[in-house]
């Protein structure tokens, strides 16, 4: 993860990138193959928004590099919506109204959800959102391609986790919004399989960390694990609150918290803390495709860029769009989902298949566990 001075420094930059898209309305596409992405950069969920949008510059840094697209450079836009679905509709409409290529790498359930019926009328790509919810794969969208597993996936494994050690009594802390609704539904899908249900259940609002209700309405119950869907802010207060009161079970979180930035959060009280994962590990080069990752980071502004599962997730989102384009029988948003949907490969490693009415390419889930130097491992 990066420094706090850095994050801070690339959050300016990509408010500065941001700014200066609304200063210049859309050039050319005839010259530049232009994305828009609409993602928290400040707020309590920030390091979603910078690590998403790091991994995928350095990707689009070094296609650029080679040529790019045809002869055509990928410009990346972003916009800052501090993890709210009003700004991240207006920040929509604005890259729509300058006719943006696709959009591209947005971060969060709620926000998504806002932009996705925009993206639809005006039958623009929307590629590769960083959230595993249901509600934006399912009605079927000729212009939605997710890259990731689903919060169903996901869930589905931390129960089948938790239930083979043989822990039943699995309460649920979440989101009380489109997030925290699509996480809670897959672990209660995932537990009435197994003729159970939550234990209990606490909620906390979004872009915050008032869990002192949380804790209240879980504990009683006396769970033996909790599963969290939030972000990365809300569920280290909460696992220090549970704690503290008294709560000796396991934490399970879903990938959209924050791998790292929920580490940093925790420092030594994250140890053991679980969180299921969409995307390989990224600190070692065990896979191809991590290899070119962290290759590519380290030449990528001189090193100072850390690898985190937010950002490989930006960089293998920018490949698949990039391998869309590069199939494109013409570069135009309708020969960009001609291409993905031809998409059916290994990426260094992790495999990649999409099809005219299979608009998921993966269905790939793992688990890792913090430690108390606030490391993550497998």
């Amino acid at each position: 993860m990066h420094s706090t001075s850095l994050s801070r420094r690339r959050a300016l930059q990509v408010l500065g990138a941001s700014a200066a898209s609304v200063a210049f309305p859309a050039l050319a596409q005839a010259e530049r193959i232009v994305l828009g992405q609409s993602a928290a950069f400040s707020g309590p969920a920030a390091q979603l928004g910078i690590q998403m949008n790091i991994g995928a510059q350095v990707l689009i840094d070094q296609v650029n590099a080679a040529g790019g697209i045809g002869g055509r450079q990928i410009e990346l836009r972003t916009a800052d919506d501090g993890y709210e679905p009003d700004r991240c509709k207006a920040n929509t409409e604005k890259f729509l109204r300058d006719g943006v290529f696709a959009l591209f790498g947005y971060v969060g359930t709620p926000t998504s959800l806002a932009a996705l019926p925009l993206a639809n009328e005006a039958r623009t790509p929307f590629i590769a959102p960083f959230t595993g919810a249901e509600g934006l794969r399912d009605p079927f969208s000729r212009y939605a391609f997710h890259v990731r597993a689903s919060y169903f996936d996901e869930t589905k494994l931390i129960v089948k986790n938790l239930t083979s050690l043989g822990l039943t009594r699995i309460s649920v802390f979440y989101q009380d919004d489109s997030y925290g609704m699509a996480g809670l539904t897959g672990v209660q899908r995932a537990l009435a399989a197994r003729n159970l249900a939550p234990a209990s259940l606490g909620t906390v609002q979004r872009n915050s960390v008032d869990v002192a209700a949380a804790v209240q309405s879980i504990l009683p119950a006396q769970p033996q694990a909790i599963v969290q869907i939030s972000a990365y802010q809300s569920c280290a207060a909460f696992i220090r609150a549970a704690r503290k009161a008294g709560f000796g079970g396991t934490f399970f979180n879903v990938s959209f918290v924050g791998t790292q930035a929920l580490a940093d959060e925790l420092g030594p009280d994250g140890k053991g803390v679980m969180i299921s994962q969409v995307m390989p590990y990224p600190y070692a080069p065990t896979m191809a495709i991590v290899r070119e990752y962290l290759n590519a980071l380290k030449a990528h502004g001189g090193g100072k860029a850390q690898p985190n599962y937010s950002s490989i997730e930006g960089y293998i989102a920018a490949k698949v769009l990039v391998e869309g384009l590069k199939r494109a029988p013409k570069l135009t948003p309708d020969g960009l989902i001609a291409g993905l949907e031809s998409i059916d490969t290994s990426f260094g490693g992790f495999n990649v298949s999409f099809g005219p009415r299979k608009h998921t390419g993966s269905t790939f889930v793992d688990l890792s566990m913090l430690t108390e130097d606030g490391r993550v491992r497998r």
